[in-house]
């Protein structure tokens, strides 16, 4: 599925201009010749201080992200000047529409803003779409471009399948949807899976039955369903059935109908168990499947996601959306550590000696 950025429409609460500025250098350094200024026009007061943040806070990340261009504040007017002019008071502009939206503005909103705008992307309309009404905590929204392709292929198709990286919020998101659809009367229910396997380690003999065995290994997907409907609503759904949460092992046999499905960890399974998994989904329900490639504990080795894109490629109604680093919303170190270990595995890749194993085995046969 083929999906296409959107360009960001005109803010017409905020006046803007670009005009070329041709510097006369006097140390006889090359000419600036070319340059351009661009002004943006903030319409409220109360508006340009949530721009620029308590003690010009935001300021100063727009500053550090565009250290080519210099951005000059007078009154309500805000003046870039440099190669980057246009992205800057773009992302002014986007940042207004989010603000006008009633939206809160913070560090981490700037940062992906910017982000967002050098990709020639729409924050104001990735940041304002609402996936789910909560009575508490705020409304769920999508908070990166990649999230709103997650969001939207959701909608728009039967099965979709989210890959990335920890901190891209490909579970919480997939619950949100799955909430939002049951409220809607979309489904009649939710299930939540995923494999018991566990990350490394032995834990040896768990008390009490079975649920309660491999209640641990279920244990996000039960956060997640409290932040959407709190933990009295949560236990109200799971205590009429509404909800269920169960582990993978205990799908086979069954055809669900009329359910919002989730797999979540799906990379934890066999190739084997992800085609059970895809095989039980019936009449009005939709599927959701979370994986993160680089975290694998499969006992054999062999995940069901490994080539799952290349079988599915021809199914209608199936998609893939990839999550990158760059929609980790957790801690910025988050995302610095995924780059760390892609950098780490790219080196070990390049470091790898190639295959002659088959070049070898030819040549014995000749």
């Amino acid at each position: 599925m083929t999906e296409t950025s959107p360009t960001s429409d005109p803010v017409p609460s905020a006046v803007t201009s670009t005009e070329p500025v041709q510097a006369a250098p006097s140390d006889g350094s090359a000419s600036s010749e070319g340059a351009n200024r661009a002004v943006v026009r903030i319409p409220a007061n109360h508006l340009m201080a949530t721009l620029l943040g308590p003690a010009d806070e935001y300021l100063d990340v727009i500053e550090q992200s565009f250290d080519d261009t210099a951005v000059h504040i007078r009154g309500n007017e805000i003046t870039a000047d440099g190669p980057e002019s246009t992205n800057v008071v773009r992302l002014f502009e986007e940042l207004l529409v989010v603000a006008e939206a009633g939206q809160r503005i913070d560090p981490g909103v700037v940062a992906r803003t910017i982000d967002m705008v050098r990709a020639d992307e729409a924050p104001s309309k990735v940041l304002t779409s609402t996936v789910l009404r909560r009575n508490v905590g705020g409304n769920v929204r999508p908070k990166t471009a990649g999230q709103k392709r997650y969001v939207d292929a959701i909608a728009n198709n039967l099965v979709t399948f989210g890959i990335g990286p920890a901190g891209t919020g490909k579970s919480w998101l997939a619950v949100a949807t799955a909430v939002q659809a049951l409220q809607a009367k979309v489904v009649d229910r939710i299930v939540l899976t995923r494999p018991a396997v566990e990350a490394g380690e032995r834990l040896g003999f768990l008390p009490g039955d079975l649920m309660a065995k491999v209640d641990p290994y279920l244990r996000p997907l039960y956060d997640a369903m409290h932040d959407m409907v709190g933990a009295e609503g949560a236990a109200r759904l799971l205590e009429r059935g509404t909800v269920e949460v169960a582990p993978l092992a205990f799908m086979r046999g069954r055809t669900l109908n009329s359910s919002f499905i989730i797999l979540d960890e799906a990379q934890n399974t066999t190739p084997e168990q992800m085609k059970m998994f895809l095989t039980r989904i019936g009449f009005g329900s939709k599927a959701v499947i979370t994986g993160d490639r680089t975290q694998k504990d499969v006992a054999t080795g062999r995940s069901g996601l490994d080539g799952l894109a290349e079988v599915l490629v021809d199914i209608d109604g199936v998609a893939f959306v990839e999550l990158t680093r760059r929609d980790v919303v957790r801690h910025r170190i988050v995302a610095e550590i995924v780059d760390a270990y892609e950098r780490a595995d790219e080196r070990a890749q390049s470091a790898r000696p190639p295959d002659t194993s088959a070049q070898g085995s030819r040549e014995r046969r000749s």
